[in-house]
């Protein structure tokens, strides 16, 4: 097998004698890795990716991330608001017990209410982060049905993997859900990863979670899944006609089988 690959590789058109597997995805040219440039096309050789013609990547678009902000508003309104007395934590928060009564609100609420200012801090940063890459690239729309679908997979994780009678908060298994998105979304499009420094930061985040006590296993593990299988949807759909409807529609049975599965292991 490995002699039909190497078979198979082309030279560098700049770089001769530099095997490569990779082409340009616009003028078809064998480029090295020192000749890539990554779109979200694929990628690109020096000559194409410096053409006039604006070549969209997804960190370059300059549509402002308004809901990222907004969401970054709630989670701080609601952490001070659940600060300042009365039983907003306590009724907001995830628990099996009380969704097993019929208290599915805290499926969504439990994911704007965080356990201190520091976890709060951690959140927002990578979801400010992860919200200006991704929010431009997907629209608001789009994007905000990844955050939900992702919110709501890693409640039904944290339900599955959790003591019926524990509060659960965080925006985690959202946050995660959107580092499970972008992963699979720059895969896609011809960006690696690992390279880019948000697959170490999910193998990083994962470490924390399993080393580090009272963190909710279950919450970033689902909404890392769940988030995943939506990107997943996004990547793969986004250049048909008709690909952010069915890539919604893909988010919406998420949502459904999270919120069913919520119900059933509560």
């Amino acid at each position: 097998m490995e002699a039909g690959v190497e078979s198979r590789m082309k030279e560098c058109y700049r770089h001769p004698g530099r095997e490569t597997g990779v082409s340009c995805s616009n003028c078809g040219r064998p480029i090295c890795t020192d000749c890539m440039t990554p779109t979200p096309v694929g990628m690109r050789c020096p000559e194409c990716s410096r053409d006039r013609t604006p070549v969209k990547t997804i960190r370059s678009m300059t549509t402002d991330p308004v809901l990222t902000y907004g969401l970054i508003v709630v989670n701080v309104l609601a952490y001070f608001g659940s600060r300042s007395g009365g039983s907003v934590f306590s009724d907001g928060a995830l628990q099996g017990l009380a969704v097993a009564d019929g208290e599915l609100w805290r499926l969504i609420t439990s994911g704007f209410l965080h356990g201190g200012l520091l976890h709060l801090a951690f959140n927002m940063y990578l979801l400010y982060v992860l919200g200006q890459m991704l929010e431009p690239a997907l629209g608001r729309v789009q994007f905000g049905a990844l955050y939900l679908t992702s919110l709501l997979c890693g409640s039904f994780g944290a339900l599955a993997l959790t003591n019926p009678a524990v509060l659960t908060v965080g925006a985690s298994g959202a946050v995660f859900g959107l580092m499970g998105a972008g992963f699979m979304i720059m895969r896609q499009r011809g960006i690696d990863p690992m390279a880019s420094g948000l697959g170490p930061t999910i193998l990083l985040n994962l470490g924390i979670t399993f080393l580090i006590p009272n963190i909710s296993i279950g919450g970033h593990v689902g909404g890392l899944i769940g988030g995943g299988l939506a990107g997943l949807a996004f990547a793969e759909l986004s250049g048909r006609r008709r690909g952010p409807v069915l890539a919604l529609l893909a988010c919406l049975a998420l949502t459904v089988v999270a919120v069913a599965g919520a119900i059933v292991v509560a």
